[in-house]
């Protein structure tokens, strides 16, 4: 039985907008307001306008979001053979002293066993991931399919993730010793934040890449899943094998 969303009478990029300015709103309240037993609520709950936002105000089709049934099967079989391959890589930079040294984040050697499992299976894959992937590979991209070509709308896209991720990335070169040493003073910490922010903007052309090719959202959750929850994992056992 169809889901009979509230009609509402907007213009044709009122609701992309939107999208964007309440991502906008969000990431600045989970970096710089919200306290941190907020985080995942927060997100669930932008999770769920985003959606309405797309398939209720904007009317985009759950395969356009890559919520198509007839695609999840091949989605979770892309995503368990790409999120096999990263914990492989993970394992063996971690196992290698000149790579191993990358995994010594302060914020991940603070955490207790109790508050490492709750970052790898709860704050991780259904705060950080769920949200990000139905924002950027789901909402925004299926509202720029509607209005622009393929290529423009993976572009858009994946730079809109890569400003995601400034906030967060302010203090990369705080946190870890490595980074610290290479991005030293006021100029290498700038550098540092801008090369994060292109680099999650490139993933975030992998992350749309892999939307595409599987026709799924879940082959991008289970890959994003395995940079983040299984690079967390890694890098706690690093550091408290170190």
């Amino acid at each position: 039985m169809a889901i009979a969303y509230p009609r509402l009478v907007v213009g044709p990029h009122r609701p992309l907008a939107a999208a964007i300015c309440l991502l906008a709103v969000s990431n600045v309240m989970t970096n710089e307001v919200l306290p941190s037993w907020a985080y995942l609520p927060w997100s669930l709950a932008m999770t769920a306008i985003l959606l309405w936002l797309a398939l209720g105000v904007d009317r985009v089709g759950p395969s356009r979001l890559g919520l198509g049934r007839d695609t999840w099967r091949r989605g979770t079989l892309v995503g368990v053979l790409v999120l096999t391959a990263i914990g492989i890589v993970l394992v063996v930079a971690a196992l290698i002293p000149p790579t191993s040294e990358l995994f010594e984040d302060r914020r991940v050697g603070e955490v207790s066993a109790l508050g490492m499992a709750y970052q790898v299976f709860v704050r991780i894959p259904f705060g950080t991931v769920l949200l990000e992937e139905v924002a950027f590979r789901g909402v925004l991209l299926g509202m720029f399919l509607q209005r622009t070509t393929t290529g423009l709308a993976v572009l858009a896209s994946s730079a809109l993730f890569g400003l995601w991720h400034l906030l967060p990335s302010l203090d990369i070169s705080e946190v870890n010793p490595v980074l610290a040493d290479a991005f030293g003073g006021t100029g290498g910490a700038v550098a540092a934040v801008v090369l994060a922010v292109i680099g999650t903007a490139l993933a975030g052309v992998v992350f749309c890449w892999l939307r595409l090719v599987s026709g799924s959202l879940v082959a991008p959750i289970l890959t994003h899943v395995g940079t983040n929850s299984l690079g967390f994992l890694v890098a706690w056992f690093v550091i408290r094998s170190g």
